[in-house]
């Protein structure tokens, strides 16, 4: 019985083969996103630094900020709500939205404001 279905799916395979004429399939592969329609850029605060100290991004894009240092850090724009990550402790990530607006915004740490980058979007 198990050897009548085993033969029996081989001949289905292989009609189903040369029915095709060896082609390709004929549904469209899936899609996959573009590297331009998925952008996540990285800040890493690393020895009370942010690298990069100015990272330029798209309207709307989403910002990882990665906390390398032991101590909590913030990403804070000067202008006002145009972003804020809150408190980042150390070791952790969180992610923010970019302005949709175009422009030049300075950010700093909030709680060690010599900390002091600058995010513009384009």
């Amino acid at each position: 019985m198990v050897l009548t279905i085993a033969v029996l799916c081989m001949l289905i395979t292989l009609v189903g083969c040369s029915a095709s004429g060896g082609s390709a399939p004929s549904s469209p592969a899936p899609s996959t996103p573009s590297a331009t329609s998925v952008s996540e850029e990285r800040i890493v605060i690393k020895n009370f630094r942010f690298e990069p100290a100015d990272l330029t991004v798209a309207p709307g894009a989403k910002v990882s900020v990665v906390n390398e240092d032991s101590a909590p850090h913030t990403v804070t724009a000067q202008a006002a709500n145009a972003f804020d990550t809150s408190t980042i402790e150390g070791g952790q990530t969180t992610t923010f939205t970019a302005p949709s607006t175009a422009g030049t915004y300075r950010y700093l740490c909030g709680i060690h404001p010599s900390m002091t980058g600058t995010l513009t979007v384009r």
